[in-house]
């Protein structure tokens, strides 16, 4: 028997040994918390000849980037520093049980007043790739907006070899004040306003007056690869991305890997992110320079900005150059940018999109579903009131709805109203489908009543369900690209179309093998686009459209995810510092 037991022990004594070997040699990676600190608070910034006075986040603009690792845990401190609301929502994380951190206004909290500060608390579940933040509150995002960067544990799963990684933010410059604009759009019913310009990383390039010190350079060694993190931060415009004379390797959208494919521009909808590999393999003009540029993808009749915003490549001198005064190339044409209007590719390259579907990063799209929502995506008109007027079309009011519900914010924020067991502020009633069924993308406004409910509208659903949203774009004033984002969920883009959806025969043609995988989608002008997930993630989360004036005119729902069968998936208590309305 002591033989046994001295064995007994020497094999604990080996096996403890071994276990210590291993962590000093892998490092095995264990979770960190990361704190941030964020003064919401007003400075001083000249753009296009104007000094304005513009909300940032410690006086940056664009804002701080975050950095994290996968599976950390986060904090950010937000101090409102300002005398007006606001709200800082992350968006595409996921939010784990964790809605009380999402940040949208009225939705999953009050927001934050003048004054005050909350500090955002939540964990880094399964992702990795870049991300953005951005003030959730009336219209602030239109500068109030920065990079948010997970870096991943384990090696990315393609082969080149990455010299730097270059977050590139794709913004507008508005000289107006942007809350102002909206609250007088919504009294008068008027439509959207054109940003004064398109920016890069802030700047607006040298197409602009007043601009050519106001232009985002990156210098790049000839050879080496980059990872450009590009993210479209624009309050209403989806955008063309491109750089003159280069090819873009796309890697990974929304913080999911894809499969690579090269291209020579991108498409990203505000709210989108996508990064993409560029290796500086060409010769250089004298400048040394390349155009990188940015600007809309057109599919709306309404007044839109049609600039453009460029900045450049600049390639290191070699030991045998000699420096050169900076100068701007004599040629500024964006090689490589698709014309405005150009829907042909911006098909072609929202179609191309497929997750990696991998052994590592396998693509988990539910195969059947328990339930399929159709929803129609609208821009309405409404009667004016009496004795008031109206300043949109035809002497109305704009207004925009899905399902003809057009979507009004309660007094109370919808989560702690569904916590607390409150439900003066909404109802559960979301219509699963069109009140009517008629021909969506071909309808003649004059032959139908393009007038919206208003509403809080829910739906509510179990823990697990596997969901089918048909989001279907319609023609009442014109047929528009629109993207459409959700929180606190992921989602598989597993079929979209032009014309109507047909529940016949679509469905058909899904791919349910590897479907691109995002949080926000561009549902295809004139067309409708399908998407599945599993509403494992209890709260309630807000669907809605990321451009801006169409979530200010009610082009927004919400839906509830009701707690799961353990504590382990139930959602967690509220902060003790969360806003109170």
């Amino acid at each position: 028997m002591e033989g046994v037991h001295l064995n007994y022990w020497s094999l604990i004594l080996v096996t403890l040994v071994i276990l210590a070997a291993l962590r000093s040699s892998y490092s095995l990676p264990t979770a960190t918390t990361k704190r941030f600190v964020f003064n919401v608070e007003w400075k001083q910034v000249t753009r296009l000849c104007r000094t304005k006075n513009l909300l940032t986040v410690n006086g940056e603009y664009p804002g701080p980037t975050i950095a994290v690792h996968e599976g950390d845990n986060v904090e950010v401190k937000v101090i409102n520093r300002v005398n007006q609301n606001t709200t800082i929502h992350w968006h595409g994380v996921k939010q784990i049980r964790t809605g009380w951190a999402d940040g949208p206004a009225y939705i999953t909290q009050c927001p934050i007043k003048g004054g005050h500060s909350y500090t955002y608390k939540f964990t880094i579940v399964n992702q990795r790739g870049t991300l953005l933040w951005h003030a959730h509150y009336s219209w602030q995002r239109a500068s109030v907006y920065g990079a948010f960067i997970i870096h991943p544990r384990m090696p990315y799963p393609f082969s080149y070899q990455i010299h730097a990684q270059v977050p590139i933010i794709l913004g507008e410059w508005w000289h107006l004040d942007v809350e102002a604009m909206e609250k007088e759009m919504m009294r008068y019913g008027s439509g959207p306003n054109c940003s004064d310009a398109f920016t890069i990383n802030g700047f607006p390039g040298p197409l602009y007056p007043c601009s050519h010190k106001d232009t985002f350079i990156q210098t790049v060694e000839p050879g080496k690869t980059y990872m450009l993190r590009i993210i479209n931060a624009a309050l209403s415009d989806e955008l063309f991305f491109a750089v003159s004379n280069h090819t873009l390797t796309v890697v990974e959208i929304d913080a999911t890997y894809t499969k690579p494919f090269t291209t020579t521009a991108i498409m990203v909808t505000p709210g989108q992110t996508t990064d993409v590999l560029l290796t500086a393999n060409q010769v250089p003009d004298s400048s040394g320079m390349f155009v990188m540029s940015a600007q809309p993808y057109r599919t709306s009749v309404f007044p839109f900005n049609n600039s453009t915003t460029i900045g450049f490549l600049r390639y290191k001198k070699t030991r045998n150059q000699k420096s050169k005064p900076l100068a701007f190339p004599a040629n500024l044409a964006t090689h490589n940018l698709p014309k405005m209007e150009d829907t042909n590719f911006a098909t072609w390259y929202l179609g191309i999109l497929k997750s990696l579907a991998s052994p590592q990063f396998p693509c988990l799209v539910p195969q059947k579903i328990d339930k399929r929502v159709m929803v129609t995506i609208s821009l309405n008109l409404q009667d004016c009131p009496a004795n008031m007027t109206c300043q949109g079309y035809d002497n109305k009011r704009f207004y925009a709805s899905m399902n003809n519900q057009s979507f009004v914010r309660p007094s109370m924020s919808i989560l702690q109203s569904y916590y607390k067991n409150l439900s003066n502020d909404y109802s559960l009633d979301f219509p699963e489908k069109p009140p009517k069924a008629f021909n969506y993308t071909g309808v003649d406004p004059l032959k139908e009543n393009m007038n919206t409910e208003f509403g809080t509208k829910l739906l509510q659903l179990p823990y697990g369900t596997n969901l089918e949203i048909v989001l279907q774009d319609t023609g009442f004033l014109n047929v528009e690209n629109h993207p459409i984002h959700v929180h606190g969920h992921n989602f598989f883009i597993v079929g979209q179309g032009f014309g109507n959806f047909d529940v016949n025969k679509d469905p058909a043609t899904y791919n349910l093998v590897d479907p691109p995988e995002r949080n926000t989608i561009a549902v295809p002008s004139g067309g409708w686009a399908a998407i599945r997930f599993k509403a494992d993630n209890p709260g309630v989360w807000f669907i809605h459209c990321h451009l801006e004036e169409h979530t200010s005119w009610g082009l927004a729902m919400a839906f509830i995810v009701k707690d799961g069968p353990i504590p382990s998936k139930c959602l967690l208590p509220p902060p003790e510092d969360l806003p109170l309305c």
